[in-house]
């Protein structure tokens, strides 16, 4: 005993450097083997008042259900809507949030109707994990494409969004004009371009975009997109505002359209329309091979 009193005996001086230890977040152990304290009543006594640091705290797994239970409580939600929400007890409940003022009352019809709201919401969230679901299984089922499937998957979309020719116009209009202002389906469209061994030289690019939105930003986007120069990019179009007309397509995604024109495209575009009429036509002959 008189060792171990003698060891202590400067403690003003061992608690302040057992204080300056711990303010620099070490660890009870770690000052204890620091300043070879052996005893725990004298460790506590050294550290009284110094909380520990982040560090050595383990981690409450209920902390996150704690602020949320908090959260709902300043919202207005009563115990059971928490319960039913975080799948906690009341008894855990109560205990978070009973320093918090008490929701006023509502009457039995705004709760049936803000239950019911809370089960639609529910179910909005599993129909959209369904959609996600049934899209990524379908994204995931597609594989790689053949050439063949390639070749037919960009004839129907040109169809779809490109020029046509007309068979009533006096002149011939055979080439490849595609517009649109989905830059995945302009991707594809460029994909399925190099499939047909178009060089990149035959094609010439022009935004489309109305005269107030920003035009210059949309250019650069579109030029890098399709991997050219802005100067590269034909004259702009700009489409003028009609101030009767309520625009949707506002706001920092618009960019317009792009539309890519293929020089001497005359063959590719025979090409083309033959295979969509080649599709038409077998697929009513698949349809009756399928029918039972």
């Amino acid at each position: 005993m008189t060792h171990a009193a003698g060891k202590y005996a400067d403690f003003e001086g061992l608690r302040e450097k057992a204080v300056a230890l711990r303010r620099a977040g070490l660890s009870r152990r770690q000052i204890r083997d620091r300043l070879h304290v052996d005893n725990n009543d004298i460790l506590n006594r050294l550290l009284q008042g110094e909380p520990a640091p982040a560090w050595t705290k383990r981690p409450n797994a209920k902390d996150d259900l704690r602020e949320k239970a908090r959260e709902l409580r300043l919202q207005g939600w009563t115990y059971d809507q928490i319960q039913v929400e975080l799948g906690c007890s009341k008894s855990s409940i109560s205990l978070w949030v009973r320093d918090l003022p008490k929701p006023e009352r509502r009457d039995p019809t705004e709760q049936a109707k803000l239950a019911a709201q809370r089960r639609w919401e529910h179910e909005l969230a599993a129909r959209d994990e369904e959609r996600q679901q049934t899209k990524e299984a379908a994204r995931q089922a597609i594989g790689e494409l053949s050439h063949r499937e390639l070749f037919l998957a960009g004839v129907v979309l040109y169809w779809a969004e490109g020029a046509k020719d007309k068979a009533h116009s006096r002149q011939r209009r055979e080439n490849l004009q595609f517009i649109n202002s989905d830059p995945n389906v302009i991707g594809f469209y460029l994909r399925w371009l190099d499939a047909q061994d178009v060089e990149r030289e035959r094609l010439r690019f022009r935004v489309y975009i109305h005269e107030s939105a920003d035009v210059t930003e949309a250019e650069s986007y579109w030029a890098e997109l399709v991997g050219v120069d802005p100067s590269a990019l034909q004259r702009t179009t700009l489409k003028r505002h009609n101030p009767r007309t309520v625009r949707k397509n506002v706001g920092d995604s618009y960019r317009g359209c792009l539309a890519i024109y293929v020089t001497k495209s005359a063959e590719l575009y025979r090409r083309m329309e033959g295979a969509w009429y080649g599709i038409v036509g077998a697929a009513p002959a698949a349809d009756l091979e399928n029918r039972t």
